[in-house]
């Protein structure tokens, strides 16, 4: 499963453009969200982390308003949800087909390297439908001994 990781965000002066490219309105409360997403390289974020980021920037933004977005830019196709489970959901900033570790210790999401992981004989889905994508998450816990 190669994969190019050519998705990035451009950062600063440019964020307005890319959120308007998208059909989303570029408000001040978008605009430091996708600050805090797209700056400094891929990433996955709890939306829990990003209103903790987002207070420390002394941005006032509600966690129902940071989910909300976090949900407009997955449509639009600037994010990637990754559910983990029931209670935890990650969103990843590198939309490229690729999988993922999820570190059941510690709670980390990393992503799983291009060169390690091959998919081979995928099943034929049922007639009138298509594959949408494949997500792949390994699960990670300590080792014993």
């Amino acid at each position: 499963m190669k994969t190019e990781h050519t998705n990035k965000i451009p950062e600063g002066d440019c964020l307005p453009s890319v959120l308007a490219d998208r059909g989303i309105r570029p408000t001040r409360q978008r605009l430091a969200l996708a600050s805090v997403l797209f700056g400094g390289g891929h990433k996955h974020v709890t939306a829990e982390q990003i209103v903790m980021a987002l207070h420390k920037r002394k941005a006032r933004v509600s966690l129902a308003t940071v989910y909300n977005n976090l949900h407009h830019f997955t449509q639009v196709g600037l994010l990637r949800e990754i559910a983990v489970d029931q209670t935890c959901t990650y969103f990843d900033t590198n939309t490229t087909i690729h999988g993922h570790y999820f570190d059941e210790v510690n709670g980390a999401l990393y992503d799983i390297p291009d060169e390690a992981l091959t998919m081979i004989n995928l099943p034929q889905p049922p007639q009138g439908r298509k594959i949408k994508r494949v997500d792949i998450t390994i699960r990670l816990s300590k080792a014993e001994g």
